[in-house]
Parts: structure tokens; C-alpha cells; sequence
């Protein structure tokens, strides 16, 4: 069959509208032609890891810890930041356009009259290129759901949940406990489940009792303990002492880390790590955008928090960060987010917002997003903005030497911060 295109962007392009809805969870499509395309059973060891927040962290931690250990890994993650390769890793290597083109490809021949959403189609293309790689381990980073995610079609040897917080609630529901239910939906029988929440949605327990998983949670099974510069991980039959901070700050990596080092744990007999690896992993991590720090007589901070608790969590990162001076927030949020939340979680940490307008299809304008949090924020404190770039440039302008400036609540609004050459 000829390649329908040839470069990367005329696929992803194609791919957006091949779908009649951007988002259709579900597995009944996906299953079909991942048969056919012969990846539901994977060659190698999966790890699939959900949650609301941290799942991101999560995936390069256990990448970056496996390979210091000498391991394979391919991991898939989304969304991507700046480029759609960014999804896709070998070895921590983002795979080239000819590579997902060709993967692409392989996808458009078997899934005859299937249409498949953007995720849809991605995710087949992830599994297809691990399928032709020689691996140990594959991380896989399920999209906004669980049970009807797309990446769901494959079974994981380890599911890891993270975070639970209020996020995406025309898919998944409107509390804790229903979007735990659906991301717990990952979880299998006989099968380890790790949580690394400290108090999680008991329906999370529920699901994994109900499926007859082993549930492993974070102040149950496995604890740590925090020291001045170290930290201590306890777990069934072992202890690791002595640990470095992860290099992603905040202490909800600490939390993330201890679910990371509980799967590892539960591969052991078939993939040994060191702690001599756990900590060449922990202070080896990077990840763009999660409390990303650019240094200067105006720091200025990106992170992609936008819900509720990963606005929390970088309150209080951002607390445990003092600063000089005034701290200054560049905010770009979606339409289907909790954009109150968000301002109310950082309103004691921040004193002047830039409130700016997305231009991307669900992307709030500067004047809707003043709409929504404005109620909770004096007036005064309020600076509105048409762009992201004009919003950097506005508070670039109203900062002083000692200042800070953060850029949050969306990767739409961090990427354009990015493209700014920020």
C-alpha cells in the first residue's frame, strides 16, 4: 500500500480529523485494530501509569532509574510539549519523524474502516514501534481516563496510579471517587496495583479487592521518611536509606518517587536495580516543565499545572522556594478547566496575574479567563493579556531585580512560553 503521506505534520494533521470526536473513550476500535496489528500482547515487560497528576513524573523516573540499572525501556507518553516525538522514546531518545511515519502507516493498513481519534491512532503507533524494538520494559502513560483509555488495551504487569485530583469530569465524573474508579480501571487480576497517593479514593481499594489485584499503597505497604538532604524508602521486607531528592522538586516527588520505587520492587526478580541506580535515576531526571527553573536577576519558573492539585502542589513548591521579591503569574487555561481552582490554590503565592488568551481550540481568551477567577482576586492584581507572549512581555516589564515569574495551567500556554524563547 503507498504511504498515504510523507512527513510527519501531513499525518498528525490527517489524524485530527479522521474521528468525528476529539475525545470518544472506549476500547472496542482500538481493540480491533491493535489485533490485527498483533500488539495486544506485548513482547516485553509493561508498566502503565495513570492519575491526574504525577504521571509524567512518574514515567521518567522509572525510565531514568531502569536505564542507570542498564535495562531497554521505550516509553510513551503525552501530551507532548513542543514535538510529537517528544511522545515517543527509546532509551530516553524521542524517535525520529520517518520512524512514526512508517509506524503511522502501519496503522492506516490494518485498521481498514476503523476511524480512530488523534490518541487513538498515536497510541496504536507507540505500541507498534515497541513491538519492533528490541526492549526490556515499556512505561506507558495512559491519556485522561483508565478502564476506556486507549493505552488500556494492553495488559500491564505493574499498574501504578498516582494522584487523584478533579480534572476532566465530562469524561470521568465529578468527584474523587468516581475518577479513581475509572482510572483504577488499569489495575488487574493477580496483578500488582501500586497507589502513590497517601490517601486515595477508597475507590481505588475497591477496584483492585473487586479485580482481585495486589494492592500495594503508599502509607500502607511502602512509607519514606524525610532527613535534612536524604530520605528513606520502606517497603515489604526491605528498606533503601539514604536516598537523594528526586531532581524534580516539590515534595510530591518524594511521593512519586516512593510509588516508582515500590514497582520497582515488585520487578526485581526480573529486573534487578541497585540503589546505586535508584539514585543515579532520582538525581539524573529531567523533565521539561515541572518546575522547570530559568535562572536570572528575574527567575522565571514553567510548570504545567492546571487543575486544582497540581496547583497546590506548586503553591507549595513555590513556598519551599522563597523569593526576594514579588512573584508574578503568566496563567493560559482551557475552556474545560477548573480555572477558579487554580487561581484559589495559588492566590496566597502569587501578587500580580497575567491572565492570557490560547489560541488553540479549547483555549480560553484572556477576557474569559479574567471571568473566572477575578472573583476571587482583587482587581488590582489582575493585568489581562491576548497572548502568552504578550503576557511574558508585560510582566517581564512590571518585574524587578528578585522578582519571579511564573508560567502555568496549561501545556498549551508553557509551549508558547517555550516558542518565545522565554
Amino acid at each position: 500500500m503507498k504511504p498515504r503521506f510523507t512527513t510527519l505534520p501531513e499525518w498528525l494533521h490527517w489524524q485530527e480529523g479522521l474521528h468525528p470526536k476529539k475525545i470518544d473513550l472506549g476500547l472496542d476500535r482500538v481493540v480491533r485494530v491493535a489485533a490485527r496489528m498483533d500488539v495486544l500482547e506485548s513482547r516485553h515487560a509493561v508498566v502503565s501509569v495513570a492519575g491526574t497528576n504525577g504521571k509524567g513524573s512518574s514515567v521518567a523516573m522509572l525510565e531514568a532509574i531502569l536505564l542507570a540499572a542498564g535495562y531497554r525501556v521505550g516509553s510513551y507518553t503525552s501530551p507532548h510539549l513542543l514535538h510529537y516525538n517528544e511522545r515517543v522514546r527509546l532509551n530516553a531518545s524521542e524517535v525520529v519523524d520517518e520512524t512514526l511515519c512508517a509506524a503511522f502507516q502501519a496503522v492506516d493498513e490494518r485498521r481498514e474502516e476503523e476511524t480512530l481519534s488523534y490518541f487513538e491512532f498515536g497510541t496504536l503507533a507507540a505500541l507498534h514501534i515497541f513491538s519492533q524494538t528490541t526492549l526490556d520494559i515499556v512505561l506507558l502513560e495512559v491519556g485522561l481516563g483508565g478502564r476506556l483509555d486507549a493505552v488500556n488495551v494492553v495488559d500491564p504487569d505493574v499498574a501504578l496510579v498516582t494522584a487523584i485530583g478533579i480534572d476532566h469530569v465530562h469524561w470521568l465524573g465529578n468527584d474523587r471517587e468516581a475518577i479513581g474508579r475509572e482510572k483504577a480501571g488499569i489495575f488487574r487480576a493477580g496483578r500488582p496495583a501500586v497507589c502513590s497517593e497517601q490517601y486515595p479514593p477508597s475507590s481505588l481499594r475497591q477496584v483492585a479487592d473487586a479485580t482481585g489485584a495486589e494492592w500495594y499503597c503508599l502509607n500502607e505497604q511502602f512509607s519514606y521518611e524525610l532527613h535534612a538532604h536524604t530520605w528513606q524508602w520502606r517497603g515489604p521486607g526491605r528498606s533503601y536509606r539514604q536516598l537523594p531528592f528526586p531532581s524534580l522538586p516539590g515534595r510530591h516527588q518524594v511521593e512519586n518517587a516512593c510509588g516508582v520505587i515500590m514497582v520497582l520492587e515488585l520487578l526485581q526478580q526480573r529486573f534487578p536495580v541497585s540503589q546505586a541506580a535508584i539514585n543515579k535515576g532520582l538525581s539524573s531526571i529531567r523533565l521539561a516543565a515541572r518546575f522547570q527553573v530559568i535562572p536570572g536577576p528575574v527567575e522565571m519558573i514553567l510548570d504545567v499545572a492546571h487543575n486544582p492539585h497540581g496547583a497546590r502542589c506548586l503553591a507549595t513548591a513555590l513556598g519551599e522556594r522563597p523569593c526576594q521579591g514579588q512573584t508574578h503569574c503568566v496563567l493560559g487555561m482551557l475552556d474545560d478547566k477548573d480555572a477558579g481552582g487554580v487561581a484559589n490554590a495559588l492566590s496566597d503565592v502569587i501578587d500580580h496575574w497575567y491572565p492570557a488568551g490560547l489560541d488553540t481550540g479549547r483555549g480560553l481568551s484572556s477576557e474569559a479567563l479574567c471571568r473566572r477567577i477575578s472573583g476571587r482576586l482583587d482587581a488590582d492584581r489582575l493585568h489581562p493579556c491576548d497572548t502568552v507572549e504578550a503576557a511574558i512581555q508585560a510582566a517581564r516589564s512590571n518585574a524587578l531585580e528578585g522578582d519571579r515569574i511564573i508560567v502555568c495551567g496549561s501545556f498549551h500556554t508553557v509551549a508558547e512560553a517555550c516558542e518565545c524563547e522565554v
